[in-house]
């Protein structure tokens, strides 16, 4: 971008020169030779010349300078323009600088195996930018007055209006011009896949998976035109789709901490299947089988990726009862608690559930027995994180042992009443799921504890 300025730039400054240099030619060479006669006369005898020395011809490294103050002045005693000035100037200002962050700043970008930011990088890169921008705009200031911006061609292209961030330590070192291309390379992209967007929506119809993948294989096609294979790792494990879905996929689990050797390793395994399963379309039988033969590929390269110990984590992750115990093995500050945890929490998973199936469990019985579970768990927890057991909660109500009584022929909720001494209302109430109405021999009816001073009880 900065070249292709400088080229417009410098066009633009040699037609204004010799412009310049030809009306200065015509309006002083009478007068110039005018001026010679009069201060070196003739003497006799001698044959009368008149010699101007004026330089034709100069070249542009004797107006450049390392010192941008000598460089404006150089500018500006050959007449230069000052919007010329300004636009030349402004551009290789801008350059420097677009040279120094993609150099000197370290970004959450170039942390590309992080779904998350790194909260520290995140403040430096951001307090690093304001200092360089400070910098920049104090040395336009200095060098082009307080009102440079008010002259600035600012709808032209300038090495800081840039579409993706190119910075870091392969990126980053790229050629302007190689930039430039990577930018209009990733402006043809886009503009690519907004068409293709744009007529499936007008049509009504869904995008393509598989248009879709072809039309990323065909930028990176381009890409791979344009980039050494490290550069293009690079810029892939940082802007590709798959690495995009690589972060989401390691960032859902929580808790996995993903390093970038790690990442990269993963991403070599699995980018190439990954092409190969977008490209698959249908649900057909062979297509089907395909995808899974490939889905069983994927998960193999991620376990050689990241080797046995790593990939039990991986997969222990995967499921939300581990992570619910990483989190209270990490709030309580012993992670290496986790399985013991684990292995807590699941075992009261399957104690709850066969709670909630006891059909012979009243409503009250059953919330009895799930608020102890829950305090059983969580004193178990406590210990195995390593920390203290809470005061003892006032002991809950005791569990009164349930009673049945199944009907027999002629029995009616009347009789049953009538041997615990219950109104059939309570025997109702602790029995809500039957028809009172249609009831037959062999119904259970659960009998209800018997409250004091009801029908003779003691």
């Amino acid at each position: 971008m900065n070249m292709r300025w400088r080229g417009l730039a410098l066009a633009s400054f040699a037609v204004n020169l010799l412009l310049a240099a030809g009306w200065w030619n015509l309006a002083h060479r009478a007068g110039g030779n005018r001026s010679a006669e009069l201060s070196n006369p003739p003497v006799a005898g001698v044959a009368g010349t008149n010699v101007l020395v004026r330089r034709q011809f100069f070249s542009w490294r004797e107006l450049e300078s390392s010192d941008y103050p000598t460089y404006v002045a150089n500018l500006r005693d050959i007449a230069c323009p000052e919007q010329t000035i300004r636009d030349i100037i402004v551009a290789d200002v801008n350059a420097l600088y677009a040279r120094r962050r993609a150099s000197e700043i370290i970004t959450p970008f170039q942390q590309w195996w992080r779904s998350e930011p790194d909260l520290n990088i995140v403040r430096t890169a951001a307090r690093k930018i304001r200092e360089l921008e400070d910098e920049r705009l104090s040395l336009l200031a200095s060098l082009l007055g307080t009102n440079w911006e008010s002259g600035d061609l600012v709808n032209l292209p300038r090495p800081t209006h840039e579409g993706i961030a190119l910075d870091g330590p392969q990126l980053g070192a790229l050629p302007t011009e190689v930039k430039a291309a990577l930018q209009e390379l990733i402006t043809r992209s886009d503009a690519r896949m907004r068409a293709y967007l744009a007529a499936q929506q007008q049509a009504g119809k869904p995008a393509d998976p598989v248009a879709l993948a072809r039309l990323r294989q065909q930028t990176r096609d381009e890409l791979a035109a344009v980039l050494s294979p490290p550069q293009l790792e690079e810029f892939l494990l940082r802007y590709s789709q798959y690495s995009g879905q690589l972060r989401t996929e390691f960032g859902d689990l929580g808790y996995f901490n993903i390093n970038s050797n790690e990442f990269r390793s993963v991403f070599r395994a699995t980018d190439g299947i990954d092409q190969q399963i977008e490209l698959l379309a249908g649900n057909d039988p062979n297509t089907v089988r395909q995808r899974n033969v490939l889905e069983e590929s994927r998960e193999q390269a991620i376990k050689n990726a990241l080797g046995p110990k790593r990939y039990e984590e991986y997969r222990l992750l995967q499921d939300p009862v581990y992570r619910q115990a990483m989190a209270q093995a990490v709030a309580a500050g012993t992670p290496e608690a986790v399985r013991s945890i684990y292995a807590i929490n699941l075992a009261a998973l399957a104690e709850k559930a066969s709670i909630n199936n006891d059909a012979t469990l009243s409503d009250q019985q059953r919330a009895i027995e799930l608020r102890q579970l829950e305090l059983n768990q969580l004193k178990a927890n406590t210990v195995a994180s390593g920390g203290d057991l809470p005061p003892d909660a006032p002991p809950l109500p005791p569990v009164i042992p349930l009673r049945t009584f199944t009907l027999g022929p002629g029995d009616t909720p009347a009789v049953v009443s009538m041997i615990y001494g219950l109104p059939i209302s309570a025997l109702r109430q602790a029995n809500p799921r039957l028809n009172f109405n249609r009831l037959r021999p062999g119904d259970t009816i659960i009998i209800p504890p018997t409250d004091p001073g009801v029908f003779g009880a003691p």
